[in-house]
């Protein structure tokens, strides 16, 4: 009963119009009440203990340093490196796309942020080139939601506080699906687009090519001090995302100067903005997640699959199917802080690696971010690119396809990231 009670209390907020935050609170209300044990200390203390974590800080830094990033240059200057070295490839400007989201990924972490970066540069260059637009802009949608999955990566970051879970070891387990997901989508680009009568870009020389990634040197270190700080435990991620956003700064300002001392207010209000809804969100989840273990949900909902805990390949679909679902209706951090605290023990029960599954739920989260009817991706890229959203939805369902196969072949095969990432922790 208690399990009807969760999700009557919080589908039926989010029906009514109730933001995603405060319905964690109805449902957590709605659980004490049940229980009788309705104490208003109990939501203080945890929105408390919530906000009061030590990793948690990486979460403004790394979105900082991201702001930071896209209005000082440091984001044209990769999407200019790409183009240098692939644009010239029939259909290059989408393999520029896929590239640049990768490298993009590795410093950002924000699906949105990469996204529009994306769409503002290469969407124009593609119309005038003669691409299809709408496929375009599905594909530029599709690589965005790269960034999750690359570390440094706030979604990680949220799931590691949220399930108890080495934050470092998630970084460096996310790095090889989220580079297979990019080398997926430039397969499917090439097939789709292979009849496509467009006007390629002049062949780069290799000075040209020099001098571009000479300009954007200092841009394709950040990812290298990132991730190398973290590796050799130099830095631990909240470190990182300090130093992240001093380099972004630095370079913004003083190598690139297209960052201006008065630029910096807005920047930073706008960081801020993005930080207090997803703290909020935190903050609000824990209530929910304390009373989820005080009333024994995931046991309850355990015992309903009891058959598929000796299966673990069974489970992980059904898992995997069930996050892709929600994540039609829920944005990333919401589908992270509902569902980690009612799963996780139930991974851990079927002998499941942790780490192997926060990969998997963040790349299934991520997805949900190209889904209708939400998508937020899927809306910036359409705000951005100036197309209706109707086009954007049907310019990004071959690549969608494509990535779900990729999460369906390592469910099956989950050495492909289990092996890797012993190799980086």
């Amino acid at each position: 009963m208690t399990l009807v009670v969760f999700i009557a209390s919080l589908i039926g907020s989010m029906l009514t119009g109730v933001p995603v935050a405060f319905a964690l609170i109805v449902c957590g209300v709605a659980l004490m009440t049940y229980m009788d044990m309705f104490n208003t200390q109990i939501i203080a203390q945890n929105m408390m203990i919530g906000a009061d974590t030590f990793t948690l800080l990486a979460i403004p830094f790394f979105i900082l340093a991201g702001e930071l990033m896209n209005a000082g240059g440091l984001s044209k200057r990769i999407i200019d490196f790409s183009i240098a070295c692939v644009g010239h490839i029939r259909g290059g400007l989408g393999i520029v796309a896929i590239f640049a989201a990768i490298i993009l990924a590795s410093i950002s972490g924000s699906a949105a942020a990469d996204s529009a970066a994306l769409a503002a540069i290469l969407l124009p260059m593609m119309a005038r080139a003669g691409y299809n637009l709408p496929r375009s802009a599905g594909l530029i949608a599709a690589g965005g939601v790269i960034a999750p999955i690359i570390p440094p990566s706030m979604a990680f970051i949220i799931f590691g506080v949220a399930g108890n879970i080495s934050i470092s070891k998630l970084f460096m387990a996310g790095i090889v699906p989220g580079v297979l997901m990019g080398l997926v989508l430039i397969v499917t680009w090439i097939i789709v687009a292979r009849n496509d009568e467009v006007a390629t870009l002049p062949k780069t020389s290799w000075s040209e090519r020099g001098r571009t990634g000479g300009r954007a040197l200092w841009a394709l270190g950040m990812p290298v001090i990132i991730l190398g700080g973290i590796k050799f435990g130099v830095v631990t991620p909240t470190e990182a995302a300090v130093i992240a956003a001093f380099y972004a700064l630095f370079v913004g300002t003083c190598v690139y100067r297209e960052l201006k001392l008065t630029d910096l207010p807005k920047v930073i209000l706008n960081a801020g903005r993005t930080t207090a809804a997803i703290m909020f969100l935190v903050c609000a989840a824990l209530v929910s997640a304390w009373l989820i273990t005080a009333a024994n949900i995931p046991a309850e909902i355990s015992a309903y699959i009891k058959p598929l805990i000796d299966r673990p390949i069974l489970l992980m679909l059904a898992i995997m199917a069930l996050i892709l679902v929600v994540g039609t209706a829920l944005d990333l951090t919401p589908t992270i802080l509902i569902l980690t605290p009612v799963l996780l023990p139930i991974i851990k029960e079927a002998g499941i690696d942790p780490v192997y599954f926060g990969v998997m739920f963040i790349m299934n989260c991520c997805i949900g971010l190209l889904t209708p009817p939400v998508g937020v991706v899927l809306n910036v890229v359409s705000g951005v690119g100036r197309l209706p959203l109707g086009r954007v939805i049907a310019g990004v369902w071959p690549f969608l396809l494509a990535q779900i196969l990729v999460v369906l072949t390592l469910v099956v095969f989950p050495q492909i990231v289990l092996v890797p990432a012993s190799w980086f922790y």
